[in-house]
């Protein structure tokens, strides 16, 4: 790593989280893909700092293609040696920000086909699917979440909404995004948000407010590495905390 994982979790900790979404590759893109031996520690140090890893694979950013979806689900069927026995403290997100386009009937099939396969492989985990729209399309979880959560035999998944511009700009918005799920009994999170983006301004504190008050779980975007650096909320992996890092962890919500 080009940090020492510890310090992360340790800092993580001492914040208050208790959960940390972790971005893996499966050497389908820029980066070399992450071993057993890798997510073993990573998993061991989150448990010693009582953190729910949350384990995503990046590589699928950007793209729409059913094959990308699929490759990062046969990803954590490859490390299974490292996840069996970790159920009660792992969570699969499988993909990050796939598809990246509005396309509900492409994000239903897509799932309804790598469910049934990840369970298949034995991997029991709760599992956490991204919103169509590169995260911000929450209608698709009206439009098919119930039919995904079908496809899995355990019934043990959850969605996340990532918000940003296009998704959290307003307290309606944000709302709306929420309800999609809500309405029809999907468990959701907002799995990524910041306070600005390419897309637009962000309303941040409606969005720990109403998930306060709804009991939703939220994971502010990100920790430390962005590609530029704005939605950063640490400005060393020890802990300096930038505004957005002390706006999330010492705002009203």
């Amino acid at each position: 790593y080009p940090y020492n994982m510890e310090i992360v979790a340790e800092s993580l900790s001492k914040a208050g989280a208790n959960s940390v979404r972790i971005v893996l590759s499966n050497g389908s893109g820029p980066w070399r893909k992450n071993s057993v031996v890798e997510i073993k520690n990573l998993i061991s140090i989150c448990k010693k700092y009582k953190l729910i890893p949350i384990l995503e694979v990046h590589d699928t950013t950007g793209k729409w293609k059913p094959v990308d979806l699929v490759s990062a689900a046969q990803y954590f069927i490859d490390i299974k040696e490292a996840l069996l026995g970790e159920e009660a403290y792992v969570i699969l997100n499988i993909a990050n920000e796939w598809p990246s386009n509005n396309d509900s009937g492409t994000w239903q099939a897509a799932y309804e086909v790598v469910l049934p396969l990840i369970r298949k492989a034995g991997l029991n985990h709760t599992i956490m699917i991204d919103c169509a729209g590169g995260g911000q399309f929450g209608k698709c979880l009206e439009d098919g979440g119930l039919k995904v959560l079908q496809a899995d035999p355990l019934k043990n998944t959850m969605f996340s909404i990532h918000m940003y511009g296009t998704a959290g700009g307003s307290p309606e918005i944000i709302e709306k995004n929420i309800k999609y799920a809500t309405e029809n009994d999907l468990c959701i999170c907002v799995g990524e948000f910041g306070f600005s983006h390419t897309d637009g301004d962000v309303d941040e504190d409606f969005i720990m407010k109403y998930c306060q008050e709804n009991q939703i779980g939220y994971l502010g975007w990100c920790w430390k590495g962005n590609s530029d650096e704005l939605l950063d909320m640490a400005k060393s992996w020890d802990g300096n905390l930038t505004d957005w890092g002390k706006s999330i962890i010492f705002g009203e919500n």
